[in-house]
């Protein structure tokens, strides 16, 4: 791998260009993407990867203090719970040896005696709305932390506040593209990281954002290379001066 922007080098330290920003909370996209914009190949983001996408994930995930990722995201991509690895020891000081799964879900339309609540490291938690089915939210309760945000549906808002009070500052969300739209257009992301794969796909598959309009600035801080495959990260512009 080498870095292309803002100046070369040769193998960088993928943990140094992605750490987090000091003394603020941060909350940061990861998708991947088709050359021609698409979120995913026959229905899945695993298509579009590369070797260099999946140790960035991984890299990304250990430096997280929450992973956060909508309902049809955990099920499309059969999200279990996250395994701990050696190489996270040091990027995990002080913290839990993974970071839990935070799932977004209207339905509670899960197997809640499932591995990723009943086996994960870090006690999954589950972000939901008054309106979800109160005898679900029991059930959830049993193996998951539950956090209500808002009444009729998810309010991202509150939901990303309470991640905050619970100390988990650091917010990795893996999608999909209706939860990244949501954010977005609650002014709620910090960071966009992109892996483009050179590939092209058309059909109908979603776009990185889809669903709420949301217009964001960004500045392109960073960028990547290995095999073809792109790995950007953009800033939100003045994101520093945005109420926390």
């Amino acid at each position: 791998m080498r870095r292309i922007y803002p100046d070369i080098q040769d193998n960088p330290d993928i943990v140094q260009a992605y750490a987090y920003p000091e003394g603020r909370p941060w909350l940061r996209l990861n998708m991947v993407a088709s050359a021609d914009g698409a979120a995913w190949l026959k229905g899945r983001s695993g298509g579009l990867s590369s070797a260099g996408d999946k140790r960035i994930f991984q890299t990304l995930r250990g430096l997280a203090d929450v992973v956060l990722a909508g309902a049809a995201t955990v099920r499309k991509e059969g999200y279990g719970p996250v395994p701990p690895r050696d190489s996270w020891d040091e990027l995990r000081v002080g913290r839990p040896k993974v970071p839990p799964i935070a799932v977004i879900t209207r339905s509670l339309d899960f197997d809640l005696d499932g591995e990723l609540f009943t086996d994960a490291p870090s006690r999954t938690i589950v972000i939901t709305c008054e309106a979800a089915p109160h005898e679900r939210r029991k059930a959830a309760a049993r193996h998951a932390d539950v956090i209500v945000a808002g009444g009729e549906s998810v309010d991202l808002a509150p939901a990303v506040a309470e991640l905050h009070a619970r100390g988990l500052t650091r917010i990795l969300c893996e999608g999909g593209p209706r939860i990244n739209a949501q954010l977005s257009a609650q002014d709620l992301v910090d960071e966009m990281c992109l892996s483009i794969s050179p590939l092209l796909v058309g059909g109908g598959a979603a776009r990185i954002l889809n669903g709420e309009p949301a217009e964001v600035s960004l500045r392109l801080s960073q960028v990547l290379e290995e095999e073809g495959v792109l790995f950007c990260k953009y800033d939100r512009e003045q994101s520093h001066d945005r109420a926390d």
